[in-house]
């Protein structure tokens, strides 16, 4: 539900900011009216978290403790992220899975953030107000093919296992990141926003999935997590790097694509 109520809102802001007239918001002398359009949706998305925060306040119960701030604090993260990598090395598939999930996520998560920039940068859009238009149309396409992508690969991975299917997805990806270097035109863009649509709403979820199938027999599941996440967050870190890097010494964003 939560996601849903993300795309609807997405919906809501982009067609006020595409369309402000039809909201009543128009322009002055100072700011035009998509630009107080978009500062409109920051104060919508605000009121959205608060709305639904004050929900999460009032039925989640309330943590009664005494602790105070001290230096234990600040490294007792580190301590349960290295114990849990002492017993991920004990666990010989949870490791490999781990290092695969590392790997991949690198491209992933790089690709779904440079997307955009790569749209506004390589693509023959014509003038301004295409291109803007066409990354909105963008951002709009991969958020709900995303609901579908998510649909099929469950789907798929209760019929041919979760292994199998992150298998193909991968190489699914691989093939995009190889299309893409020879994308140049808005409906190629648009085609293959789609594609990695599909691929990322399906396969966030089902790296999730099965990391805690693979997870041992215990109760502080918040641990296995947190590390899982910190790998996510590395690996992003690494493929901007990675992406920059090359994006610097080529001058080329297509180049990088193919690198990561």
């Amino acid at each position: 539900m939560g996601y849903f109520g993300s795309v609807i809102l997405l919906v809501f802001n982009l067609l006020m900011v595409n369309f402000p007239d039809s909201f009543g918001i128009v322009s002055d002398n100072n700011v035009q009216a998509p630009i107080m359009a978009m500062k409109i949706s920051f104060i919508t998305v605000g009121i959205w978290w608060f709305v639904f925060s004050l929900y999460t306040f009032y039925y989640l119960p309330s943590r009664n403790t005494t602790s105070k701030f001290n230096s234990k604090i600040v490294f007792n993260g580190f301590k349960e992220l290295y114990k849990v990598w002492e017993i991920v090395k004990s666990h010989s598939y949870l490791k490999s899975y781990l290092i695969a999930f590392f790997m991949y996520s690198i491209a992933l998560q790089t690709v779904i953030l440079v997307a955009i920039y790569f749209g506004e940068q390589e693509i023959n859009w014509g003038d301004p107000d295409k291109k803007t238009l066409g990354l909105i149309s963008s951002i709009l396409i991969i958020q709900l093919v995303a609901v579908l992508g998510s649909f099929l690969t469950s789907r798929a991975s209760s019929r041919f296992g979760n292994i199998s299917t992150l298998i193909f997805i991968n190489c699914v990806w691989v093939v995009l990141c190889v299309a893409a270097y020879f994308v140049t035109q808005p409906l190629e863009f648009y085609i293959t926003a789609g594609f990695v649509g599909l691929v990322m709403g399906g396969i966030q979820a089902l790296s999730r999935s099965t990391y805690s199938k693979f997870l041992p027999d215990t109760k502080d599941t918040t641990s296995y997590f947190s590390f899982y996440d910190v790998a996510e967050k590395i690996g992003i870190v690494l493929g901007m790097l990675v992406y920059g890097f090359v994006d610097q010494i080529t001058g080329s964003m297509r180049l990088s694509l193919i690198h990561i």
